[in-house]
């Protein structure tokens, strides 16, 4: 399972439906784009840490984006860009998943539903 940046903002943010989905998949893993928006959003040095302890505690393994990655992500911008608004870190974030045969747990599935072969569970923060 590759969890999406907006399901951990609300886990982060203490949305009790995104703990509870993110704790029933420990360990997970998340692509290297999602770490580095989650990082982007932190307004202090208390945020920071408190997301590098949820690291360790969910057991996280970040997926770095490698040559394969990166062109599929090219290519999911090239064919959707225009079309469905694809933008660089979804695409990154999609390739991830497609790349790896890995499911996505996404709040916004409609940013991923372009892309052919792609296995999504939507989240719905309620």
């Amino acid at each position: 399972m590759i969890i999406d940046t907006d399901v951990l903002i609300w886990y982060l943010r203490g949305k009790q439906s995104a703990k509870t989905i993110v704790e029933e998949n420990i360990p997970f893993s998340i692509s290297a784009v999602t770490y580095m928006e989650l990082l982007q959003g932190m307004r202090n040095k208390q945020e920071s840490l408190q997301f590098q302890k949820a690291m360790h505690y969910w057991n996280v393994h970040v997926i770095h984006i490698d040559q394969e990655i990166s062109a599929r992500a090219m290519f999911y911008v090239h064919e959707y860009g225009l079309s469905h608004s694809m933008q660089m870190a979804d695409a990154l974030i999609g390739a991830t998943v497609v790349q790896f045969g890995e499911t996505l747990l996404t709040a916004n599935d409609k940013h991923y539903k372009c892309i052919p072969n792609i296995e999504i569970i939507k989240f719905i923060p309620e």
